[in-house]
């Protein structure tokens, strides 16, 4: 692996483009896919803070796995609960699950307040 400053750089440069990226495709009513790059988003931060402090991560999906690996605070945890089933639901057509625009645009806020915590926390 890469020096870690570096590996965690790309990381949350990752998470800051995914998170651009939700936001556009919200913009472009591309609903799915702002669900699904918010998701990207605090996945990829999460693992950012992971290799601060351990060096490695697990290959997993599951914010709220990943939170609680790092210690996070409980309302962190529970944004991660109201984020992670959209990984599922905006991938497979054959998953029960709609979301609004408006539902859209909470997620990315709930990304976005992960994403923030994370980069506190790297700081």
């Amino acid at each position: 692996m890469a020096d870690s400053d570096e590996e965690v750089e790309k990381w949350i440069n990752k998470a800051d483009g995914d998170l651009r990226t939700a936001k556009y495709n919200l913009e472009g009513e591309m609903l799915d896919a702002a669900i699904f790059y918010s998701q990207q988003s605090a996945e990829k931060a999460f693992k950012a803070l992971l290799i601060k402090k351990t060096s490695s991560f697990p290959w997993i999906h599951d914010l709220k796995k990943l939170a609680e690996l790092v210690e996070a605070p409980d309302n962190i945890i529970e944004l991660c609960s109201n984020v992670n089933p959209v990984y599922i639901i905006s991938r497979y057509p054959n998953v029960d699950g709609e979301y609004s625009k408006e539902d859209a645009e909470e997620i990315i806020r709930f990304a976005e307040e992960v994403l923030e915590w994370i980069k506190e926390k790297l700081s």
